[in-house]
C-alpha cells in the first residue's frame, strides 16, 4: 500500500558499514579514493575523474562482449572489487515483486582482459545480489533462494545452504519483508571474507493468498503469493553465519520467539568477527540492537528503545572511532534525530539538537568531525542540507544556498571533497550541479544550477503552497494549482489529490507539484482547481507527535484532517464551488479517497478511487499492524478506520479502479467492497484492469486507458470550466 506514487521503487539496502573515516550515501557510483565516479556510458564502463571531467574507459565495449555475440552485454549495473581490477555486470534482469532484482551476472577481468558469466547451470536470470569478496577473489550470490560462492580462478560453485525451496527463504525474503522492510538483498560477507552472515526466511506456515488469471489460457489458473495477512503469524526469521570452506552454518543466538519478532536490519561490524543487528518486536514498538559474535553465536543486547506508537527500521549504521562507536536514528524526543553510540551501547551523546527532524544523512566525515543530513526546520514541504558537528557540541548549519528555494539532494564522495547537487521545485525542473564540495561552490559556473536556471521559463501559472488551520486546530501544508485565466469573481471545481497514510507526502514543494499523470489533458487549462494537503500521519519534518498521531488511528484522524482543511478551504474561498468537489488518491490514497466520499458525502461529491484498501482486514501484517497495533484482543480500530464500514453512506459520483493481478493490495478489496455496495443499492462504476499488478502498468495501452476512463469519469461527474 506504499506505493502511493504508483511510480516509485523502494529499495533499502541494510546497514551500511562504511570505513572508520567517512562514509557516503547517494546514486552516484564513486571510486574508492571519491576524486572519480564510475559511469556506464556508450556501451563501455568509464571513469570520469573531478574537477576537470576527465574521461578514462576502464571496461572496454570489446571486453563487455562475449564471445559469439556482436554487441556488448545490456548493463544494467555493475560493481568492481576494491583494487578495481575486476567488474562484476548485472544483465538480463528480471522483476521479483517490485523490482527486478534477478537475472545474469558476469565478471569482467580487466587486467586478464576476459569475460566470464557467473553461476553457469543455474537457470538464466536466477541470480540475486551477486558481490565480491573482499579480496576479488570469489562471488557469492542467491539462486532460486540457496545462497552460493564461486571461486573465479577454478570456476568451482559451492552451495553454501542447501534448503532452499519457494517457501524456505535463504539469502533474500518473502513478499512482506520486501515490500514493507524494504529488504531484498539478503546477505553479507564478513570483512575477511571467510563466512557470509544471511537471514533465512521459513515461509512455510503462511497462506497462500489466490490471485486468479483468466486470461492467459482458456482454462484459468491461481497465482499464488505467500502473503501473511493482519493477524496472521509472520514467517520465522533467523541470521546464520556460513563458513566458505565447511559450508557449516553457526546459528547467531538472538532472543525472543523468530516468529514473534522481526530482524529488518543486520551487518557485520567493520573489521570484527561480529554482527549487529536490529530486531522489532510483532508490534514494532520495541527495538532492540544486538552484537553476536559469528563463532560462538552468542549475542547481546546492547541498546532498547520503546515507543507508545512505533519504531522503525533503522536505515544505515556509521562507525566512529575505530568502530566503537556508531550513529543511531531515533525520534524518541519527539524529533528524529541522530545519537553517537558506544559499541556497548552504555555511553549516548545526541548530535542533533532541536525542534526540527532529520530527513536523511548525506555524509559522516569524522575526519572533520562533521556530519551531513537533508532537513527542512522551517518548511515541511522542502528540503535543504545542513550541518553539525559529530561530537555534539556543534550549531546547525545551513550548507545549501537559501536563495535557492525547494527540494535538494547530494551525493558526496567518500573524501567530501565533491558532490553531485540536484535541485528541483513546483516551478524549477530538475536540475543538477557538479561541486567543490568543501568550498560548497559549483567547479564551474559553466553547467552550473545558476547558469542553467538562467535558461529556464518560469511557468505563468505557478502552483501557490498555503497553510490551512482546521476548526480541530491542525495546521496543514498544501499546494494548489489554479487554473489557467483565473477569475476569483468565478466558481470552479475542485479536485483534491490525498494519499493521507504514513508512507508518502503529497504536498512537497517539488517539479510536477499541481498536475497528475492520470489526466488525459491540461486541468488547469480546462478550468479545474487542483489542491493537495498533507495530514497529520504524512512522513513530513514535523516532528514524531505530527507524524505518529496516525497511530490506531488511519482512516479515521488523517480523514477528519482532510475534510476539516477542505471544508475551510470552501468557506474561505468563495471560487471554490462546493457543488463540484472531487477527490483521487492511489493505493492508501485510494483508501482515504473511498473514507472521504463515505464519511463526508456533504463535502466531496466525486472520487476516484485505484487499488484501494477497503478492508484494513485484508491488508499485511507488517504495515498494517505496525500503525495500527496488533488487532489483539480485538480489531475494532481495523473496522473503523476501514471504507467498507462506511460504503453505505455514499450518495456521490464513485469510480473504482483494481487490477485483478494486485500482489500488494488484493482485487478481494474491490469484490468485498462491491458486495456492499450492492446490499446498500449503491450506484458507482467500476474498472477492473485483468492481470495488472499494483501499478497498473502492464499491458499494451493500459496507463493510456486509466487516463481517459479517470478524465471521462471526472468531466461527466464534476465538470471542467468556471461558472
Amino acid at each position: 500500500m506504499k506505493l502511493t506514487k504508483l511510480f516509485i521503487a523502494v529499495a533499502i539496502v541494510a546497514f551500511i558499514g562504511n570505513s572508520n573515516v567517512k562514509a557516503q550515501r547517494g546514486g552516484i557510483n564513486w571510486t574508492k579514493d571519491g576524486n572519480s565516479y564510475y559511469q556506464n556510458a556508450g556501451g563501455e564502463i568509464v571513469t570520469i575523474t573531478l574537477p576537470k571531467n576527465d574521461r578514462k574507459t576502464v571496461v572496454s565495449r570489446q571486453l563487455l562482449t562475449p564471445a559469439n555475440a556482436t554487441s556488448p552485454l545490456n548493463v544494467r549495473s555493475f560493481d568492481l572489487t576494491s583494487d578495481g581490477t575486476k567488474a562484476l555486470i548485472y544483465t538480463n534482469t528480471k522483476r521479483v515483486w517490485r523490482q527486478d532484482s534477478r537475472g545474469d551476472y558476469w565478471v569482467a577481468d580487466i587486467t586478464n582482459n576476459t569475460l566470464k558469466q557467473i553461476g553457469k547451470g543455474k537457470p538464466a536470470s536466477s541470480l540475486m545480489f551477486a558481490k565480491f569478496s573482499p579480496d576479488g577473489s570469489k562471488v557469492a550470490y542467491v539462486s532460486e533462494h540457496n545462497i552460493y560462492v564461486e571461486d573465479l580462478a577454478s570456476g568451482a560453485i559451492k552451495a553454501l545452504t542447501t534448503n532452499g525451496t519457494a517457501r524456505m527463504i535463504n539469502g533474500t525474503f518473502d513478499w512482506v519483508y520486501e515490500e514493507e522492510f524494504g529488504c531484498l538483498d539478503g546477505f553479507r560477507w564478513s570483512p575477511d571474507g571467510k563466512s557470509i552472515a544471511y537471514w533465512e526466511i521459513d515461509a512455510t506456515k503462511i497462506k497462500n493468498f489466490l490471485m486468479i488469471n483468466n486470461t492467459d489460457s482458456i482454462y484459468s489458473f491461481n497465482v499464488p503469493v505467500e502473503y501473511p495477512k493482519v493477524g496472521q503469524d509472520p514467517s520465522s526469521c533467523k541470521i546464520g553465519v556460513v563458513d566458505i570452506e565447511t559450508a557449516k552454518t553457526n546459528w547467531l543466538a538472538v532472543p525472543g520467539d523468530n516468529v514473534q519478532h522481526y530482524i529488518p536490519r543486520m551487518d557485520w561490524i567493520p573489521n570484527t568477527n561480529e554482527v549487529i543487528l536490529q530486531q522489532l518486536n510483532r508490534e514494532q514498538n520495541e527495538s532492540k540492537l544486538f552484537v553476536a559474535n559469528a563463532t560462538t553465536g552468542a549475542s547481546a543486547e546492547i541498546y532498547k528503545e520503546n515507543n507508545k506508537a512505533w519504531i522503525d527500521a533503522q536505515d544505515s549504521f556509521f562507525w566512529l572511532n575505530g568502530n566503537k562507536e556508531f550513529v543511531y536514528q531515533s525520534d524518541k524526543d519527539g524529533y528524529t534525530h541522530l545519537y553517537r553510540i558506544s559499541r556497548d551501547g552504555k555511553k549516548e551523546t545526541l548530535i542533533t539538537k532541536g525542534n526540527y527532524d532529520v530527513i536523511d544523512v548525506s555524509l559522516v566525515d569524522e575526519k572533520n568531525n562533521t556530519v551531513y543530513f537533508l532537513a527542512s526546520p522551517t518548511n515541511a514541504t522542502q528540503k535543504y542540507l545542513y550541518k553539525t558537528k559529530l561530537d555534539g557540541k556543534g550549531k546547525l548549519e545551513m550548507v545549501t544556498p537559501s536563495v535557492l528555494p525547494g527540494t535538494h539532494s547530494y551525493s558526496i564522495s567518500p573524501n567530501g571533497l565533491f558532490a553531485r547537487h540536484s535541485y528541483n521545485s513546483s516551478v524549477i525542473s530538475p536540475v543538477t550541479e557538479w561541486m567543490n564540495f568543501a568550498a560548497n561552490q559549483p567547479i564551474s559556473m559553466d553547467g552550473s544550477i545558476t547558469s542553467q536556471l538562467a535558461k529556464q521559463t518560469p511557468p505563468k501559472n505557478k502552483v501557490e503552497f498555503f497553510k490551512v488551520t482546521t476548526e480541530d486546530g491542525v495546521e496543514m501544508d498544501g499546494w494548489m494549482k489554479k487554473p489557467d485565466n483565473f477569475d476569483a469573481t468565478k466558481k470552479y471545481p475542485v479536485l483534491f489529490y490525498v494519499y493521507g497514510e504514513p508512507a508518502s507526502q503529497t504536498a512537497a514543494d517539488v517539479w510536477g507539484a499541481g498536475t497528475t499523470g492520470l489526466y488525459a489533458g491540461d486541468m488547469a487549462k480546462d478550468g479545474y482547481i487542483y489542491i493537495s494537503m498533507d495530514n497529520r500521519g504524512a512522513p513530513v519534518p514535523k516532528g514524531a507527535a505530527w507524524r505518529k498521531a496516525i497511530y490506531k488511528n488511519i482512516g479515521v484522524i488523517n480523514i477528519r484532517d482532510q475534510a476539516m482543511a477542505t471544508k475551510k478551504l470552501l468557506a474561505t474561498y468563495p471560487f471554490m464551488d462546493k457543488d463540484r468537489v472531487a477527490v483521487h488518491g492511489w493505493s492508501g490514497g485510494g483508501s482515504s479517497t473511498l473514507n472521504l466520499l463515505f464519511q463526508y458525502p456533504e463535502i466531496y461529491k466525486t472520487g476516484i478511487a485505484v487499488a484501494a484498501v477497503a478492508n484494513q482486514l485484508t491488508y499485511d501484517n507488517i504495515y498494517q499492524e505496525r500503525y495500527m497495533g496488533t488487532p489483539f484482543p480485538n480489531t475494532d480500530a481495523y473496522v473503523k478506520g476501514s471504507p467498507i464500514t462506511y460504503a453505505k453512506n455514499l450518495k456521490g459520483n464513485l469510480l473504482y479502479v483494481h487490477g485483478t493481478g494486485d500482489d500488494n493490495v488484493h482485487y478481494q478489496n474491490a469484490e468485498m467492497l462491491i458486495n456492499e455496495l450492492i446490499k446498500n443499492k449503491k450506484v458507482f462504476q467500476l474498472m477492473s484492469y485483468p492481470n495488472r499488478t499494483h501499478g497498473i502498468s502492464e499491458g499494451e495501452g493500459t496507463r493510456q486507458h486509466l487516463g481517459l476512463t479517470f478524465t471521462k469519469f471526472l468531466k461527466e461527474n464534476c465538470p471542467p470550466g468556471a461558472r
